[in-house]
């Protein structure tokens, strides 16, 4: 028996009535709930999304966790699989004159630090995957007509929370971040918040069992309590219009509000939207005539203090008492678009050198989650010469997306949808769909970011096909101002001594920017085939040749055709830069990858050692030799245009 199941659907029930079950219920789990014996239990709670939440004033619950790794469920199940009603979730303390045994206690549990993932904490947690009990105790004071949410960055895979034994959410997906509302959980003085996270991998889960990446386990992103009125900002989205070049549009959304109006506001341009009324959807559309903007991009990454304003009236006060809200972010206004096979940004022609990255943390290994690591892997990519980067390949950091806003670095984000997924599922489709929402909905005001990904390398049939063209179609209805790519497979024509790499997946027609991977030189062939290898693109659409390259130890050297050297690893590199320009739709690059990474896929001896070696850097920052080759082509701009 599985510890989180699915809510079943009606054979009969559409794909897009499966998606409104899923969100509409969030994902029922079979899991004990937190009621008394003998009461019904509440239904299970669903997190909300609020966007950029990071900018919330927050009662950090960073630090160290009481931990207790539980392989065989028993802090949910007795010994026949029956629900208990006092889990471990209740925090039970052992007492004079009790009738049984209290086989927990979370108070003498070792200890991890949050966020972080248990694997690299712990030397007999690095293989684990299972179920791990997190405790903490916190200290709070409520506030009079505000809500309290507990919010979540990231914890990987599926997760449920208790606050003072009442549970407050469960959640799926690892790198999305969420938020559990526990205004009615919290009380004025000590308190505790208790979660239970399943790293397990499963066949219907997106990604699947099959990744090529580690599976860190627990909560390996921020964790923290936020307090907001009971009619709060909880979704906004700013932009630059792309037909009136002198404004900017777009929405705020008040949860919580019986009535009231909402304005934004930029202080440096003197502009403000004037306060509007919330329809009765709680939106006021947005719209702020600006002079003298300065366009945000990668040359200079303009960023404005933008403040969103509330007054109005909150929908659990009976008379005519006043609530009001405010929030201030820093947002780049830009344009992203495309014509014929060209990517425009703000209007002009672009090409974008980049190279892709995953979220594993440089010199300590393990998930990537804090300021620093985020600026020394974008560090190492501006050092390379690089405007973009593709973070694959699941949602990246908060950070990591602060630090791009920051430092002027085009983003392609990507949602998990890795390999085979079981794409005939509907329920596997809505899992894909509402994780897609949540990475859109907390990080559409990010300027970095310009394209979403649907997927990474997924075998071409029909399922396949409806399923991600419809994320697609729900990427563009989430975010009309981004364009829509994912990466594809492409297959192989020989004619004679020459060869054609053919780009025309049919998911290609949903796409606005056309992504593909190959590996000529490593995985096929030799380096010097690039030369001989022509490419046919089916799509009068942009290319970004999203992923290439090739494993390199660092340190170890040999000559240009001895496999795992730095030499062999160089070659395939200049080999492909001259193949790549000869590509007339070729509009961006991402090789694979600019720094090492684990994956239990990679277990060759001395080699390897369960890393992946295609980095440019190694995992302990050392610069292999097709860094160099990299740099030198985009800083003297010899690969792709010249802008």
């Amino acid at each position: 028996m599985k510890l989180f199941t699915l809510r079943p659907f009606a054979a009969h029930v559409s794909l897009i009535a499966s998606l409104i079950v899923l969100l509409a219920a969030h994902a029922t789990f079979a899991v004990a709930q937190s009621s008394p014996a003998g009461t019904p239990a509440a239904p299970p709670a669903t997190p909300i999304v609020i966007t950029d939440a990071d900018k919330r004033p927050a009662l950090s619950l960073n630090g160290d966790w009481h931990v207790i790794p539980d392989p065989y469920q028993t802090g949910l199940y007795d010994f026949h699989k029956h629900e208990i009603a006092r889990g471990w979730f209740v925090n039970q303390k052992a007492k004079p004159g009790d009738t049984g045994p209290v086989d927990y206690d979370f108070s003498k549990a070792e200890t991890i630090k949050v966020p972080g993932d248990w694997n690299t904490q712990k030397p007999e947690f690095f293989w684990y995957e299972g179920l791990m009990w997190y405790e903490k105790d916190f200290d709070f004071e409520p506030k009079a007509h505000t809500r309290t949410f507990l919010r979540v960055g990231a914890a990987n895979y599926k997760s449920i929370f208790w606050v003072n034994g009442t549970k407050v959410c469960e959640h799926v997906g690892g790198f999305t971040a969420f938020n559990c509302d526990v205004t009615a959980a919290v009380h004025e003085g000590s308190n505790f918040v208790i979660a239970v996270v399943d790293n397990t991998r499963h066949e219907d889960g997106v990604p699947t069992t099959q990744t090529d990446w580690f599976n860190y386990g627990g909560l390996t992103r921020e964790v923290s309590l936020i307090t907001v009125p009971e009619a709060f900002i909880d979704q906004y989205d700013l932009h630059l219009s792309k037909t009136e070049p002198d404004t900017i549009e777009g929405w705020v959304h008040v949860a919580g509000a019986s009535k009231g109006s909402a304005k934004a506001e930029i202080d440096e341009l003197k502009a403000t939207s004037g306060y509007a009324p919330l329809g009765d959807d709680g939106r006021v559309a947005i719209h702020i005539s600006v002079a003298n903007l300065e366009l945000w991009s990668p040359e200079r990454p303009k960023l404005y203090k933008v403040q969103l304003s509330f007054a109005g009236q909150s929908a659990k006060v009976s008379d005519d008492t006043g609530t009001s809200d405010s929030i201030t972010d820093e947002i780049g206004f830009r344009t992203i678009e495309t014509k014929g096979d060209e990517i425009l940004l703000n209007g002009k022609p672009i090409f974008l050198r980049g190279i892709c990255i995953h979220a594993e943390a440089p010199y300590r290994t393990g998930r990537a989650y804090s300021d620093k690591d985020a600026e020394t892997l974008l560090g190492w990519a501006k050092e390379l010469g690089a405007n973009y980067v593709r973070l694959a390949h699941y949602p990246h950091d908060e950070t990591m997306l602060r630090a791009a806003d920051r430092m002027g670095i085009l983003v392609w984000a990507e949602n998990p949808v890795y390999w085979a997924v079981q794409f005939d599922k509907p329920e596997v489709y809505a899992n894909a769909e509402n994780q897609l929402r949540e990475e859109i909905e907390t990080s559409r005001n990010h300027a970095a970011i310009i394209l979403w990904s649907m997927a990474n390398e997924t075998p071409i049939n029909d399922a396949r096909t409806k399923f991600i063209s419809s994320l697609a179609a729900k990427a563009h209805e989430l975010d009309p101002t981004r364009l829509v790519t994912a990466a594809l497979l492409v297959h192989t024509e020989k004619n004679g001594e020459r060869s054609t790499k053919v780009v025309d997946d049919p998911l290609g027609q949903y796409l606005d920017v056309l992504g593909t991977n190959e590996y000529i030189g490593w995985y096929e062939q030799h380096p010097e085939t690039a030369d001989t290898t022509d490419w046919k693109i089916g799509y009068n659409k942009p290319l970004i040749m999203s992923e290439f390259g090739a494993d390199a130890k660092a340190g170890l050297h040999g000559g240009p055709n001895d496999r795992w050297t730095e030499e062999y690893q160089a070659n395939v590199f200049q080999h492909q830069l001259g193949m790549l320009n000869r590509i007339p739709q070729l509009r961006g690059m991402s090789p694979w990858i600019l720094m090492d990474f684990r994956s239990p896929r990679r277990p060759l001896a001395g080699i390897q050692d369960e890393f992946n070696r295609k980095g440019l850097i190694s995992d302990q920052g050392q610069k292999k030799e097709a860094f160099s080759v990299l740099q030198k082509a985009y800083t003297e701009k010899t690969v792709g245009r010249a802008n």
